[in-house]
C-alpha cells in the first residue's frame, strides 16, 4: 500500500502562479479543480534542493521530487522546464549535455556556487514560512479561536 492508498490524499501537481499574478486562476474542470498552485519559487526551491547531491537530467529532478515525496508531488514538464530555464537565467544551475542512463542525449543540470547560497536562503525563508502558518493553524491555545 502506497502513501496515496494510507492517506487518500490526491497528488499535487506541482505548477507555480505566473509572477504577475496574485490570486489564483479559475478552475473549470475536475483535474484543475485538484491542481495546486504553488507559491511561485517553490519549484524553484525543490529543484535546487533536489541537485543539492549533484547533477541530474529534468526527467531524473522530476522523479526524485516524486519519490521523495511518496508521489504526493508530480511535476509536470511544463512547469518543469521553464523553471530550469529560470534557474539557469538568475545562474543558479547551470547545464551540460550528457547521455542518459538510457542511452538518450539530455541536459545535465547543476548547483552552481550561486545557487548553493541561494538554496540555504530558499530553505530557511521556507522553514520560517512553514512556521508561521503552523502558528496560525493550531494556535498555542486551542480555545484561542
Amino acid at each position: 500500500m502506497d502513501f496515496e492508498q494510507r492517506h487518500s490524499y490526491p497528488p499535487i501537481h506541482l505548477d507555480t502562479l505566473p509572477e504577475r499574478a496574485y490570486h489564483l486562476p479559475r478552475m473549470s474542470t475536475k483535474e484543475e479543480a485538484e491542481r495546486i498552485e504553488l507559491l511561485q519559487g517553490t519549484l524553484d526551491l525543490l529543484i535546487l534542493r533536489t541537485l543539492a547531491p549533484g547533477r541530474a537530467h529534468g526527467h531524473a529532478i522530476a522523479k526524485t521530487i516524486e519519490r521523495h515525496s511518496e508521489d504526493v508531488l508530480q511535476v509536470e514538464q511544463g512547469s518543469l522546464y521553464p523553471a530550469l530555464h529560470r534557474l539557469i537565467k538568475r545562474g543558479w544551475i547551470s547545464a551540460d549535455k550528457g547521455t542518459s542512463e538510457n542511452n538518450r542525449r539530455a541536459n545535465f543540470y547543476r548547483l552552481t556556487a550561486k545557487g548553493r547560497r541561494q538554496l540555504h536562503i530558499e530553505a530557511t525563508r521556507w522553514e520560517k514560512l512553514v512556521r508561521a502558518i503552523a502558528s496560525v493553524l493550531k494556535p498555542a491555545r486551542e480555545g484561542s479561536v
